[in-house]
């Protein structure tokens, strides 16, 4: 195993690869640890990043085809659940059963395969605009 990466594209995959393992519990050397936290604060905002063009990508891919029950649909906050520093993620609330209106539309099934088909064609597209983007 090479101390040196062959090239730029070698060296992001190793230490992406290096920093899951302390993502996963194992300890970094006290002398690298300002550098671990600062790879690991660089994959955080990554992986922020592609967590946003993801859900702009969804809520354009799900105002175009449904009728969108929130109107101020792209909306964030801290959930423990999106929280993961290297898994892109979102959260999808599609509408509320408490909501007779919402309610409504979520029993409707040509909605309901609307809303599949867009969140289906989202993935696909960010997915593939990753792949584009060597990620």
């Amino acid at each position: 195993m090479a101390d040196k990466a062959s090239d730029a594209e070698a060296a992001a995959k190793a230490i992406r690869e290096n920093l899951a393992d302390e993502v996963a519990g194992i300890t970094v050397e006290e002398e690298s640890q300002e550098v671990a936290d600062i790879l690991a604060d660089l994959i955080r905002r990554e992986t922020q990043s592609f967590s946003i063009r993801f859900a702009r990508s969804l809520v354009g891919e799900l105002s175009s085809s449904i009728q969108m029950i929130n109107k101020n649909p792209h909306r964030f906050a801290g959930f423990r659940v999106l929280r993961a520093p290297d898994v892109p993620s979102v959260l999808l609330e599609l509408g509320y059963l408490s909501n007779p209106d919402d309610e409504k539309l979520l029993r409707d099934p040509d909605w309901r395969a609307k809303a599949v088909s867009s969140i289906s064609s989202a993935i696909g597209l960010f997915e593939s605009a990753r792949q584009g983007a060597g990620g």
